[in-house]
């Protein structure tokens, strides 16, 4: 069931990051409407993060062949979205500042996901 429950989430990376990251990268003025909504100026930087973002679904496309060996970017995913859902959406939120707030709603329903679909206990025996 895990399994299954992982490469459902694969998939949702290679379509969510992968559009994500194609515009962010290739299209950055598109995504700063889109993806941002506004929120953000159109930079480099944008860029950079689309690069993250398509490496992501890169690497989810390969987990689907591979889900444990690939499951490690479940854990950057959760470390990464709910790092900028403290430090930048919820300062924005509570100061009533722009911010993306369709990516906020995203990353958390992925923080709530991520930590019952990982192979803690794989991770955890492997270590040694």
């Amino acid at each position: 069931m895990m399994l299954v429950a992982m490469k459902i989430v694969y998939i949702a990376n290679i379509i969510v990051a992968g559009w994500i990251g194609v515009s962010s990268t290739f299209y950055p003025k598109t995504a700063a409407a889109t993806v941002f909504q506004n929120a953000y100026q159109s930079t480099e930087v944008m860029r950079l993060v689309g690069c993250l973002w398509l490496s992501i679904a890169i690497l989810s496309i390969l987990g689907l062949w591979k889900p444990i060996s690939f499951s490690p970017i479940f854990l950057v995913q959760l470390l990464y979205k709910g790092t900028w859902l403290v430090v930048i959406a919820l300062p924005a939120f509570r100061a009533n500042q722009p911010y993306p707030r369709g990516m906020a709603v995203f990353f958390v329903i992925w923080v709530l996901i991520l930590p019952f679909i990982m192979p803690w206990s794989v991770w955890v025996n492997s270590a040694d």
